[in-house]
Formats: C-alpha cells, sequence, structure tokens
C-alpha cells in the first residue's frame, strides 16, 4: 500500500500515461490516468486547448504558460504556498477536483473543472489522486 492510499483510502495515486484528441480537428482532449495497481481512468469531453497543454507539461516543456497558470504561481509565490496535489471525483455527472495547497496556511479549493486541476498537477508534477470509483480494469484492445 502506498502512502497515498494510506492517508486516503477512497483514492488512489494515478499518472498520466496517455494525452490526445477524441476528433480529427483535436477540439476534445482525452487523457488516460493509470494507478499504481494499473487500473486505469479515461477522462474525456474537455477541451483540447487543456490536452495541448497537458500533453507539453508532461512533456517537459513549460515554456508557453496560459494567463492563469501565471496567476495561480504568482498567487502562491506571493504567500509563500505550494500546490501539493489535486483528487479528482464525480460530482452528480461531471468531473471535479479539489486543489489542495500548503505553507503558511494549508488551503483547499473546492469543485473546480478536472481537467484544468490535472493540468496544473501536470505543471507541478504534484500527485493527482483519483476517486477508486473512477478507476477500472484496463480493457485489452481486441482489434
Amino acid at each position: 500500500m502506498n502512502i497515498n492510499q494510506k492517508q486516503e483510502p477512497d483514492y488512489s495515486s494515478a499518472k498520466i500515461t496517455h494525452v490526445g484528441f477524441i476528433d480529427p480537428y483535436a477540439m476534445e482532449g482525452i487523457i488516460i490516468l493509470q494507478s499504481d495497481d494499473k487500473k486505469e481512468f479515461h477522462m474525456r469531453a474537455f477541451s483540447g486547448e487543456v490536452a495541448r497543454h497537458i500533453k507539453s507539461f508532461v512533456e517537459g516543456r513549460r515554456d508557453a504558460l496560459p494567463t492563469i497558470y501565471n496567476m495561480i504561481e504568482e498567487i502562491c509565490e506571493g504567500n509563500e504556498m505550494l500546490l501539493v496535489k489535486v483528487k479528482v471525483y464525480e460530482s452528480g455527472s461531471v468531473l471535479r477536483a479539489n486543489l489542495y495547497f500548503t505553507g503558511k496556511k494549508d488551503i483547499v479549493l473546492r469543485n473546480y473543472r478536472a481537467s484544468d486541476a490535472v493540468a496544473l498537477a501536470a505543471f507541478y508534477n504534484i500527485p493527482i489522486l483519483v476517486r477508486n470509483t473512477l478507476l477500472k480494469e484496463k480493457t485489452e484492445n481486441l482489434s
């Protein structure tokens, strides 16, 4: 059992294993998150623009930052805080995420778009925790 599971029994730590697009015009993104026990969560129905940012962050490119990420970075630096993890979960029929900041004061921002939270996690290279109910056994491609 990893440390995140011990502290967060309803969540598993996951890594981004794939970033791509659902459509040929790159308008809708998809990412695959995989837990340590190889279960997967396929996250889709978010903008292709966010998918492109996630892809560049995963590849280590952080030169073309969207303004909102710069704003979050400045707020964190000014208040001596760090984003330390994000937790992805379902809220009704949509995906949401909580963002956890620590520093002089601990802050949790709740119920934000999961795709933006995952993009920030990729940018800062921090843990992504996925609610266990979202993770499924990996299915083999039959083609």
